[in-house]
């Protein structure tokens, strides 16, 4: 893993390369059996190099402490190592340049099951028309690997109506994770 994150490091395959701070590489074990794959680092992560360390990377240690979860025992990354300007959806060629990157993780990583955080991470993991709206919280198996979507946390921080949702969503991980054998 430190020898891809050091090629990661160096990369400049998209024009995200020039406006970044830091790469946004990943954090946690490995090997890790469930890992969590958000879009794109926003402004504090850049400015830390580190996934999901502001608001929303507080309320999602919040939910992962509910089912007994934690950057100790899962691994987080993003689709695109580098900050999209104004934190913008990341562009399909941007996802391009970086999701080898990420696919080489997550062979390392061998997770018995990923979660999407967002639309962005659904759409390209799971399925292109992903709605997330309609189907957070279901699982789709691929390879052996158990995929599924929550609503992003930044997404719950602007409409917390979602928040309900949101929790239903970490029972059903929850116990896919006890019926595996995860926790």
């Amino acid at each position: 893993m430190d020898k891809l994150k050091q090629r990661c490091l160096s990369c400049h395959a998209c024009p995200l390369a020039s406006t970044r701070t830091n790469v946004v590489f990943g954090v946690g074990p490995v090997p890790s059996s469930i890992v969590f794959v958000g879009e794109g680092p926003g402004q504090n992560e850049d400015l830390q190099g580190e996934p999901f360390v502001g608001a929303a990377g507080q309320l999602l240690d919040d939910m992962l402490s509910i089912i007994d979860l934690s950057r100790k025992n899962c691994y987080i990354a993003n689709i695109v190592k580098c900050r999209p300007p104004h934190n913008r959806d990341p562009l399909p060629e941007e996802q391009d340049a970086c999701i080898g990157y990420l696919n080489e993780q997550l062979a390392i990583l061998q997770p018995k099951i990923i979660v999407c955080l967002g639309r962005i991470a659904a759409q390209r993991l799971i399925h292109p028309e992903f709605r997330i709206t309609r189907e957070h919280g279901s699982w789709t198996e691929k390879d052996g690997i158990y995929y599924t979507a929550f609503y992003h946390p930044s997404a719950l921080l602007r409409d917390v109506s979602k928040r309900p949702d949101a929790f239903a969503d970490l029972l059903i991980l929850r116990n896919k994770a006890l019926e595996l054998k995860l926790i």
